[in-house]
């Protein structure tokens, strides 16, 4: 797997996980709970804090825009009036980029649309997100890709055959790239979630640095993405799962975030390295546990040792039981009182 930069993190291969707060429009419209969601999301670990950026008119139709929207979700009377009621404006982004960089927390959004990429990169986003919603969108994928920032793609609604068109429609552009694992529905049933195409991903974009965009409940399965090799993981996040409006219901408030983030650091640390070999801590432990070879009998020096003569016993400060056939055979070279445990300096070797 490939390293690259996101913002002010290194990621892939041993980096550690890139942690994204998927903010969105769980802000409700708002600038100041838009600010407590990104001090709650920097508070509780994340490496970065993710929002959506649309224009709305750009995005539907007269039709869409004009759609009744009557619903416990719903900010307005039709759907255009809902979309615009939970749209901040680009001056509030600017606020917003300031006040993230005051926490040490990466700003970012995913732009829906041609204009917003363009506003983002303005803005100096380091890098874009791309909603599965746009991984067919070919011609944004594009647009974006000609920004020269890393761009992550998120792959929710998609078979293989999709990701694969999306990829290949940026690679001619050589931006680094990152490919997420996601299905979206909200929450996802864990028989969805498939975490094994992480394994696939990794063979099929080796180019790529791979990740899981989680909305099951829980903290569990993205944990275990983590342990599967996933470098990025984004989770909706928001203050309370019961506000209104329709992806608060599949995020993590700040307490479940931050044991999210806790487990990873732990998984991570706990995965060390592919070689098996006896810890410093475990030294004294095997002493202890351990079992030596012992002589059964009393054994005068000069004896020949038979397999009558010995058995295992603890402590394991002695000779090896698996070493048990180097010893037959072998004379003694000093007096070994019965029960004893035998030491290589005790025999002719």
């Amino acid at each position: 797997m490939p390293t690259l930069q996101l913002g002010s993190h290194w990621v892939g291969n041993s980096e550690p996980t890139y942690i994204i707060a998927e903010i969105g429009i769980n802000h409700q419209g708002e600038v100041e709970i838009a600010k407590r969601l990104i001090q709650e999301a920097a508070d509780a670990g994340a490496n970065a804090v993710k929002f959506q950026k649309r224009s709305i008119k750009r995005i539907l139709t007269h039709e869409g825009l004009e759609m009744p929207y009557d619903n416990r979700n719903s900010f307005g009377k039709t759907y255009g009036e809902h979309k615009k009621a939970l749209e901040l404006s680009e001056d509030d982004y600017q606020e917003l980029l300031s006040f993230a960089a005051e926490h040490k927390v990466d700003f970012i959004a995913s732009g829906w649309d041609e204009e917003s990429i363009d506003f983002l990169d303005t803005l100096g986003v380091p890098f874009f997100k791309m909603a599965s919603a746009d991984l067919t969108n070919i011609p944004l994928l594009i647009h974006t890709a000609k920004k020269n920032k890393p761009m992550i793609l998120s792959t929710g609604m998609a078979n293989m055959e999709m990701v694969e068109t999306a990829v290949n429609a940026v690679k001619p552009f050589d931006v680094p790239l990152c490919v997420l694992q996601c299905t979206s529905t909200y929450p996802s049933v864990f028989e969805e979630v498939n975490l094994g195409v992480i394994h696939t991903f990794k063979q099929r974009f080796p180019d790529a640095v791979i990740g899981y965009s989680g909305h099951e409940l829980g903290i569990a399965i993205t944990e275990a993405a983590v342990a599967l090799g996933a470098k990025i993981v984004e989770r909706h996040f928001t203050l309370d799962r019961t506000m209104k409006g329709g992806d608060h219901a599949a995020s993590l408030e700040p307490g479940g975030f931050s044991k999210l983030v806790r487990d990873i650091r732990h998984i991570e640390a706990a995965m060390g390295g592919s070689s098996k070999h006896v810890q410093e801590s475990e030294a004294p432990i095997f002493k202890k546990l351990a079992k030596s070879v012992v002589s059964q009998v009393v054994i005068p020096s000069g004896t020949v040792l038979t397999r009558d003569m010995l058995t295992t016993k603890g402590p394991g400060t002695g000779i090896s039981p698996a070493r048990m056939d180097e010893l037959l055979g072998k004379m003694v070279i000093k007096d070994i009182a019965a029960d004893v445990v035998l030491k290589d300096e005790d025999i002719n070797w």
